[in-house]
């Protein structure tokens, strides 16, 4: 009995002594492979509220000036150049997004020939609070193309007013309905910030200066050409992690 117990622990010590030599030699290839990472799942809004700002430069031009009679219309029209600042926000959604614009354009310096070489001249200058509408038409390579349109009102100032035959007041400020379309591009900085570089043709309408005095003028659809860059920054279009 006692030979019988020896046997038992001198095999119970021989099996603890060989099984981390057996473990040792084990190929690496029958150990368990570690627990996967946790998947986090990225994905981006479809849509949120944003702010925006631009700034460009800014084209005059207008249909042709109509003088008081019996004095013949101004030829060789130049409306000048100029800047263009606006700030806004909006609400994009997909690919549909609108937003309330505030802009203001520096004025455009008008000069004419009636009789000779830029006789009439005037400063024209329009401020607009439009409603807009934009199209992104796709993205490709990160650039989002995008088409869109606005209306809304224009405080248009006439100042600066000089004609042949002139007599009365020179300067002439009132509210009109203005109206622009506009198509650019987006490209993303950062998760919430785009750069928007586009074009937009703003029409602010008509403004008469000189009243019923002979001389006096009527400017017909003041407008502008405008290239323009600014930057838009969403308050919900982030990278969320799930």
């Amino acid at each position: 009995m006692g030979r019988l117990r020896n046997l038992v622990v001198a095999g119970a010590a021989l099996g603890l002594a060989v099984s981390p030599a057996v473990a040792a030699d084990m190929p690496r290839d029958y150990l368990p492979p570690p627990p996967p990472p946790r998947a986090v799942e990225v994905i981006e809004a479809t849509g949120g509220w944003y702010i925006r700002g631009d700034l460009g430069g800014s084209w005059g031009t207008g249909g042709t000036p109509q003088a008081n009679a019996p004095l013949p219309n101004p030829g060789d029209s130049n409306f000048g150049k100029g800047f263009t600042g606006g700030l806004g926000a909006g609400f994009k959604s997909r690919w549909l997004r609108t937003d309330f614009t505030a802009d203001y354009a520096s004025p455009m310096n008008y000069s004419g020939t009636m009789f000779t070489g830029g006789d009439t001249t005037a400063k024209l200058q329009a401020s607009t609070v439009l409603f807009n509408g934009y199209i992104d038409l796709g993205t490709w390579y990160r650039v989002t193309p995008y088409i869109g349109a606005g209306a809304g009102a224009a405080y248009v100032r006439a100042t600066d007013y000089a004609a042949p035959f002139f007599a009365g007041d020179n300067a002439r400020q009132q509210w009109n309905f203005a109206y622009a379309a506009m198509a650019g591009l987006a490209f993303p900085i950062a998760p919430n910030v785009q750069i928007d570089a586009g074009y937009r043709y703003v029409n602010a309408g008509d403004i008469a200066v000189g009243g019923n005095a002979i001389g006096g003028m009527t400017f017909k659809n003041i407008a502008a050409h405008q290239v323009r860059v600014g930057l838009r920054w969403s308050f919900d279009d982030l990278y969320i992690p799930r």
